[in-house]
């Protein structure tokens, strides 16, 4: 079983294998909603199945919304149905994807440990490295998958709503990481959110920060080495993960599990959900 990252030589050993498996491409343009899909109709991995950040893995109108913020998560049984719609099955080990360097894979592999599924991985280095591991590419749309039943189970992973983040500030046993850039951390500028700044105490690590100039996850030593800096002496079982939506927060939490620091929290509503909440505070600088 695969549970935090896969290479290229083990997705193709699992291929050539016959063991039940689901592809899952994540490829999506923030700016550009629609580009996702027409990159992966112009090469995708041989069977794979395309997932759209805004379709699949956010409700921004469900009654049964499971955040807030800009990409709210659905439910755990509408994603369920979701899950089982793609051809996805509990027996299945699935990879997940990007172009190249994780982003909105990310959130697909959170949101699977979230309903209860381990199985799940992400391909290091994405599309690229595929590719350049003399991997095969097809055009064209998905196959139809065909439709399954999905199970929910006990969840794998822990999240912090709006709530409990402002309950916690300034205790010692809770450390707030935040994935957005340093500039959008400090507050100068805001290119998609009303309000610019921080969630006062968060210390910031930029997602980016995780990866190689290739887009592959940094070693393990290293990125322990980076994350131990970080937290300068705070318990790493007290780090809750945010961002701008609770998409770019994933790398993060992902780099700690595989730097052996354990599985941490996210605040899936991040900082569009705490910005947009009447009388919550705003650091900046």
């Amino acid at each position: 079983m695969y549970t935090t990252l896969i290479t290229v030589p083990q997705l193709q050993q699992l291929m050539a294998s016959g063991t039940p498996l689901r592809v899952m491409d994540c490829s999506f343009d923030l700016m550009n909603p629609d580009a996702g899909l027409a990159q992966f109709e112009a090469e995708h991995i041989p069977g794979s199945v395309h997932v759209h950040l805004d379709h699949h893995l956010s409700d921004k109108s469900g009654p049964d919304r499971a955040s807030g913020g800009r990409h709210p998560l659905p439910s755990r049984e509408t994603f369920a149905r979701r899950l089982g719609a793609l051809g996805l099955h509990n027996s299945m080990q699935v990879v997940v994807l990007d172009r190249a360097a994780i982003t909105t894979s990310g959130r697909l592999w959170w949101m699977l440990k979230w309903c209860g599924h381990e199985a799940v991985a992400v391909l290091d280095g994405g599309l690229a490295a595929w590719k350049a591991g003399g991997g095969a590419v097809a055009t064209g749309p998905a196959e139809q998958p065909v439709p399954t039943s999905f199970e929910l189970r006990d969840p794998l992973t822990g999240t912090a709503s709006t709530e409990q983040v402002a309950a916690s500030l300034g205790r010692p046993e809770f450390t707030l990481v935040d994935a957005r850039a340093a500039a959008r951390f400090r507050g100068e500028t805001e290119p998609l959110d009303p309000v610019a700044g921080h969630i006062p105490g968060a210390l910031n690590r930029p997602f980016g920060d995780n990866v190689l100039p290739d887009g592959r996850f940094k070693p393990a030593a290293e990125l322990r080495r980076e994350f131990e800096r970080l937290l300068a002496g705070r318990d790493p079982a007290s780090v809750v993960h945010h961002c701008g939506s609770g998409v770019s927060a994933v790398p993060n939490l992902i780099a700690m599990e595989v730097a052996g620091l354990g599985r941490t929290r996210l605040y899936p509503g991040s900082w569009s959900e705490w910005c947009n909440t009447p009388g919550l505070p705003v650091a900046r600088n």
